[in-house]
């Protein structure tokens, strides 16, 4: 199954940060919180990732075209007519990384509706680039699996209050509601998964959000269902949640790193 993360954003709320790199590459732990992600997909296989791009693109396309050299051993001849040799591989050799620029200033549904032809799967995963999960992959899927809705939303409770979701009967979301100023429940933590058919709720104009409107028509359809998680998931959208999933890698307690168990 393909994984689409979503890397365009400005990241203006983490501006410290932002204003020299996209927000999915500032780093927790030394590396970009965007390889983080897609190690814990990689961790449950999946291997296959579209990065849809936009502000600063050049900084992800270099930093992952440059990690065959930067995460490896290697040889090197000063004799221009001789190739590198690489010594040993990163764990990271399976990975097949689509980079697309889908706009610097494209919503999340034009994005997502721009990648359309490079998505091989009948579904896929989607998340956005700013947020670690220990969300079990595999039973996302199942769970997926076990329904005929469109889509599943990885429910989450998060220590702040972000965009919530109203949940009936049989896990259908029945209302959602971004950002509200007072609520209490679950929200939605990204991690979705989506047969393709969604995307013809989406179109590739630049101002097509995600949340506002094509995820509240599915919703308003009864095709969303939420599967709940009750574990760890953090959003970094400021310098005091940058720092405080650095210091969970650095006191070895982050709960998504399962890559190493």
């Amino acid at each position: 199954m393909d994984a689409i993360i979503l890397c365009g954003g400005k990241g203006t709320r983490l501006s410290e940060e932002t204003i020299e790199k996209p927000k999915p590459m500032v780093e927790i732990g030394g590396k970009p919180i965007l390889w983080h992600i897609m190690k814990s997909y990689s961790y449950y296989g999946v291997n296959r990732f579209i990065l849809a791009l936009g502000y600063k693109a050049n900084f992800i396309k270099q930093f992952f075209f440059n990690y065959r050299i930067t995460g490896s051993d290697f040889s090197l001849m000063m004799d221009p007519e001789q190739k590198i040799k690489i010594l040993n591989h990163s764990d990271e050799k399976h990975w097949e990384i689509i980079f697309v620029n889908t706009g610097e200033d494209t919503l999340k549904g034009g994005r997502i509706k721009r990648l359309e032809k490079y998505i091989k799967s009948d579904t896929f995963h989607l998340t956005y680039g700013d947020g670690v999960c220990d969300v079990d992959i595999n039973k996302l899927s199942s769970f997926h699996n076990s329904h005929n809705s469109l889509g599943s939303v990885t429910a989450v409770r998060p220590p702040s209050r972000f965009g919530e979701l109203n949940i009936g009967r049989d896990n259908i979301v029945e209302d959602l509601e971004e950002k509200p100023q007072m609520g209490k429940g679950l929200i939605n933590g990204g991690y979705f998964i989506f047969n393709k058919e969604m995307l013809s709720y989406l179109t590739e104009d630049e101002n097509c959000d995600f949340e506002f409107g094509p995820l509240q028509k599915i919703v308003s359809d009864m095709q969303l269902k939420a599967y709940k998680h009750e574990g760890f998931w953090q959003c970094m959208d400021n310098i005091r949640e940058k720092n405080y999933l650095d210091n969970l890698i650095k006191n070895k307690k982050a709960p998504w790193i399962k890559w190493k168990d």
